[in-house]
């Protein structure tokens, strides 16, 4: 709400210009397809509308699609998704706060030694050779 005055406040000034962008390729483009329009019409080869004379080619879209098999499904691991590493640092993370404030600093060691048992048995597991049935 606006209390009338004698004095008249100074409004602010609009900032209004209109910008004008020059993009080269788009342009370089242009020139390019106006002159292939223009050679083409000249050879009779493209209709003064813009229609092509071109019954022969079809388009090569047609049909495309009918041997879509769709989308193949990747093949990932348990421990290659981004969502099974954050949950198991977060759970080590609770792990070792709550660790901290029961059992005291030894809770790192006893991580440590949970840690490098299970990248043994990780390595043990990759490093393992596969069976010609798989």
């Amino acid at each position: 709400m606006k209390f009338p005055s004698i004095f008249r406040t100074a409004s602010p000034m609009r900032y209004d210009i209109k910008p004008r962008y020059y993009d080269p390729v788009k342009e370089e483009i242009e020139q390019r397809t106006s002159r292939i329009k223009k050679e083409l019409e000249s050879e009779g080869l493209l209709g003064p509308d813009g229609e092509s004379d071109l019954s022969g080619y079809g388009a090569g879209i047609k049909g495309s699609f009918s041997q879509y098999k769709g989308i193949k499904p990747r093949e990932t691991s348990l421990f290659s998704s981004t969502a099974m590493i954050r949950t198991m640092l977060f759970l080590g993370m609770i792990f070792l706060a709550f660790g901290y404030i029961y059992i005291g600093p030894d809770v790192f060691t006893y991580l440590l030694y949970v840690g490098l048992v299970a990248a043994g048995i990780y390595f043990v597991v990759r490093l393992k050779p596969r069976s010609k049935d798989e």
